[in-house]
């Protein structure tokens, strides 16, 4: 295992050739559960929704159009609870494209920028007219990878 990694999920901070996606979620009264603070899966909903604000925010239009992403695997590994009404910032960024394939880095932290939160997720990319998984295009690629 390499040294980077502590628990299950590579702690990578973004590459100088990634440019970074950030977002803030404020947790209300239906993200938390019976512990008085955020739910598990609410964290998964959000490392779900600042990829796919991402892939709205930057991919082209006819990528868009075209294509739609998958989630193949999530590792996600729960640092500090976050309680109601806290805001939280959700930020991502990619790995590097292997064929269908694209790892996303999330990190959900505090307002000091404590992480809460480290997911790794791998996504494949999958022809809206096929339904079929296809290696991820450069040109797709390209817009995530400055």
């Amino acid at each position: 295992m390499p040294s980077s990694w502590r628990g299950s999920v590579l702690l990578m901070p973004p590459p100088a050739d990634r440019t970074p996606f950030s977002l803030s979620v404020t947790a209300v009264a239906a993200d938390i559960d019976e512990l008085g603070h955020v739910n598990n899966t609410v964290y998964l909903r959000w490392v779900q929704d600042v990829a796919t604000a991402h892939w709205q925010a930057v991919a082209r239009p006819e990528d868009i159009d075209r294509y739609v992403w998958v989630v193949s695997r999530h590792e996600i590994d729960y640092l500090r609870a976050t309680l109601p009404g806290e805001t939280v910032t959700l930020t991502t960024w990619v790995g590097t494209p292997k064929g269908a394939r694209f790892d996303r880095h999330v990190e959900i932290s505090d307002g000091t920028g404590k992480p809460k939160v480290r997911a790794l997720t791998i996504w494949a990319l999958i022809d809206r007219a096929t339904g079929r998984a296809i290696r991820v295009p450069a040109d797709v690629a390209a817009p995530f990878l400055r």
